[in-house]
């Protein structure tokens, strides 16, 4: 380890899912605030057990169908009632009806750049360069194939070298190593 390179965190492998599972239980219940787990698949109550909420992403497709339909609607009204209005066969200058398809395809378009946007907002993207796409463990043994990994960063507020090491230890994590920046 270099001592002029800034720790990102510290990385502990766990055998099994359940023991990941376990692990994050406590990990959470500790008040470990900046942390994470990786697995090759889904594992099913990890959410639950790391203490996640559910996500944000969708309000922000919410409020960008409804900036699309609002602006769909005032659209066609600024246009057939205000700013070329033309009277055909006694019709009215704006209908909701026949406004509806323009808006309904904005609410469409602009839900799904608020989703794919709030998405990357709060996922904190593109982001260029992760630490743990370095560390040799993590890479080249197994992080995509069969082993499962908890990292405590450096950036958590209870973070101290060594009672994180110690905790990770405690909790059954095999082969705990220092992660750099």
């Amino acid at each position: 380890m270099n001592p002029s390179v800034p720790i990102f965190g510290i990385l502990a492998e766990f055998p099994t899912p359940a023991d990941l599972m376990h692990a994050a239980e406590r990990v959470r219940d500790a008040g470990y605030t900046r942390w994470d787990v990786y697995t090759p698949f889904p594992v099913h109550g990890m959410d639950h057990a790391m203490g996640l909420k559910n996500s944000k992403v969708g309000w922000f497709a919410f409020f960008g169908g409804l900036t699309g339909y609002t602006t769909g609607m005032l659209m066609i009204w600024f246009m057939n009632a205000f700013d070329y209005p033309i009277v055909v066969g006694g019709k009215p200058m704006f209908s909701p009806f026949s406004a509806f398809p323009p808006s309904y395809e904005l609410t469409i378009l602009l839900g799904a750049f608020g989703a794919l946007g709030g998405m990357l907002i709060l996922n904190r993207l593109p982001r260029w360069h992760h630490p743990l796409l370095k560390h040799p463990r993590f890479v080249e043994r197994g992080a995509s194939h069969d082993k499962f990994f908890l990292v405590i960063e450096a950036a958590d507020p209870k973070f101290d070298e060594a009672s994180v090491r110690e905790f990770l230890a405690s909790l059954g994590g095999r082969n705990i190593e220092v992660v750099e920046e």
